[in-house]
């Protein structure tokens, strides 16, 4: 069975653009950072905006649209950065498998961006049942995020940045 990705519209492409630079300069919407990680096939750093997910002391990445590039490309390279003004961290990330992490951290993403994000969940939100989030489930992969640096790039302790749960995204 091919992986389940919706590619981003021009539109959304232009808004994610926009949101990644604001959140280079800091401007984040409701916790927004810039994800950096190498290109599988480019080796070249390639850019998103995410919302990062922060549940109960563990930090999350959800793809709304599956299978996307930087699901791909974290998959391959095993982490990356996220990015807010000069605060970067590097990061691990672990794949969850399907289970009550994995639904838990999903029901919490769609709590805080449903209102967003509803169109790629086929109609499955926070309120759902566990069953309904379980059937939704492997269309979206969710990365733990683990920061491996001890101090972002302004020197400010890594805990300061990147913990509150991100903001929409059209591409996140």
């Amino acid at each position: 069975m091919p992986e389940h990705h919706i590619k981003p519209s021009r539109f959304d492409g232009a808004m994610n653009a926009t949101i990644a630079w604001l959140a280079r300069r800091g401007v984040s919407f409701f916790g927004t950072a810039e994800l950096s990680v190498v290109g599988r096939k480019s080796g070249e750093w390639r850019r998103v905006p995410v919302n990062p997910l922060s549940l109960d002391g563990e930090r999350y990445l959800v793809s709304p649209r599956g299978a996307s590039q930087w699901v791909r490309n974290i998959r391959a390279a095993g982490g990356g950065r996220l990015r807010l003004g000069r605060r970067t961290h590097t990061f691990t990330a672990t794949e969850l498998p399907e289970g009550a992490e994995k639904t838990e951290a999903l029901r919490a993403y769609l709590d805080r961006w449903g209102w967003e994000v509803k169109s790629f969940f086929d109609g499955v939100t926070a309120k759902s049942s566990d069953d309904e989030l379980a059937r939704i489930s492997p269309l979206h992969p969710v990365f733990r995020v683990t920061v491996t640096d001890g101090a972002n790039t302004d020197g400010a302790a890594t805990d300061s940045a990147v913990t509150a749960a991100g903001a929409p995204a059209a591409g996140a």
